[in-house]
């Protein structure tokens, strides 16, 4: 079975609009979540979100192309733009009918799709955009990628609700496996801070309300957690078969060892009892991986802020790692900082792990003042980075019809 390395990486984030800034941000514990300035948030529950700043599509895209896009594939672009760059794999001599284009997207373009629901209402079925459908739907993310790089590999996107940059990673890494692909540009892209998106998580109850506090609203694993943030943005990277990469000299990142992808078959928002379907993920990807739970390093955990979801991560991992949990592991949420990306939330922590198997800094979980019962005897990397070289590092994501994805990276 081939290996699979990660080559490139990009991103945009709420706490950076790359991936040195947006490391930067998270290794210094800095919250992107403030007061939404996308649409007045005054009659919402929640009032908060973890928005892009300061992005602008025009360095990436022709102006008069913007239109063509709904934000998340202008976020997909960007990013994808600095993971290319980084593996210059466009200068190298793969077959491009073998480079494929998997992009993790969850709920796709409501921005859009919100403002062509009030044209159609306002004005009319003749004055709404002709680019409203390609705009919107979710496959377009990978398309608009595989038309600008010329790859002709396998285009489409993983729909996983919140484990879907996850599950893009690791199906392109099994096609690389299996030598279908040599080489994939992989990822998510999420923008629903909108109307539509914040009013219908908060209808649910899922959502913080701490609007007074925004910095302090996304606190994973503390009892005074009260929902998740909704965060924005994309990442990207780029895997390539280890042997062409080593061949063209590419400069690799980290090995994807292992991937594990389970379901609940439990219920529609709740996980099942203590993590059951994320246990038999982790331990898929340690098989895969050929690890023992001992071996990993650091978990980037799924860990949202929510009640029931934070619980069973913690249960789960106790189950999966033993008496390493609370004797060696370290685990932390990143959400913290950058709230919930959904779609593109595995993908933008699989840079984080990344970051820190390189780095050898692993960023902390902030806003943890007060940890749950169930996280006692765990390093959950409270307040400040923790500085430590590891060798494996797993991220874990889990969305709602109880989706399980599990990525494993190592050194090389």
């Amino acid at each position: 079975m081939r290996r699979v390395v990660v080559t490139g990486i990009g991103a945009v984030s709420p706490v950076g609009l790359d991936v040195a800034s947006s490391w930067e941000s998270v290794i210094h514990g800095r919250s992107g979540v403030a007061r939404i300035t996308r649409f007045d948030p005054t009659d919402y529950a929640a009032q908060i979100a973890a928005e892009v700043k300061g992005f602008d599509p025009t360095n990436f895209i022709e102006k008069k192309r913007i239109k063509e896009m709904d934000t998340f594939i202008h976020y997909a672009i960007a990013a994808a733009d600095e993971a290319v760059k980084s593996s210059g794999i466009n200068e190298s001599s793969i077959d491009k009918e073998l480079i494929g284009t998997i992009i993790g997207v969850g709920l796709g373009g409501l921005p859009f799709l919100e403002q062509m629901g009030r044209v159609l209402v306002e004005k009319g079925s003749k004055k709404m955009s002709p680019y409203f459908i390609p705009a919107v739907i979710s496959n377009l993310a990978p398309g608009q990628l595989s038309m600008r790089y010329g790859y002709k590999g396998s285009s489409f996107t993983t729909t996983s609700a919140c484990a879907s940059g996850a599950h893009a990673i690791g199906e392109a890494a099994r096609a690389i496996r299996l030598g279908e692909l040599d080489a994939c540009l992989v990822g998510g892209a999420e923008a629903t801070v909108t109307g539509l998106g914040i009013g219908g998580f908060a209808q649910m109850r899922a959502l913080s309300t701490r609007n007074d506090e925004p910095e302090k609203a996304s606190r994973p694993w503390d009892q005074d957690r009260d929902g998740f943030v909704m965060g924005e943005g994309a990442a990207m990277l780029v895997l390539e078969e280890y042997e062409a990469a080593r061949k063209r000299g590419a400069k690799i990142y980290a090995e994807v060892a292992g991937y594990g992808t389970t379901a609940d078959a439990y219920h529609m928002t709740s996980p099942s009892p203590e993590g059951e379907g994320a246990q038999r993920s982790m331990k898929m990807a340690l098989r895969g991986a050929k690890l023992n739970p001992s071996d990993i390093g650091y978990v980037n955990a799924h860990a949202t802020s929510t009640g029931v979801g934070d619980i069973n991560e913690l249960l789960a991992a106790r189950a999966v790692f033993g008496s390493h949990a609370t004797d060696g592991l370290a685990v932390s949420s990143t959400k913290s900082m950058t709230g919930h990306l959904l779609g593109a939330a595995g993908a933008l922590e699989s840079v984080f792990c990344i970051c820190a198997l390189e780095s050898g800094i692993l960023p902390p979980t902030i806003n943890l003042d007060r940890p749950i019962e169930e996280a006692a005897g765990m390093n959950l990397i409270p307040h400040r980075a923790l500085e430590r070289r590891v060798n494996a590092v797993m991220n874990n994501s889990f969305g709602f019809g109880g989706t399980n994805a599990t990525v494993i990276f190592t050194r090389v």
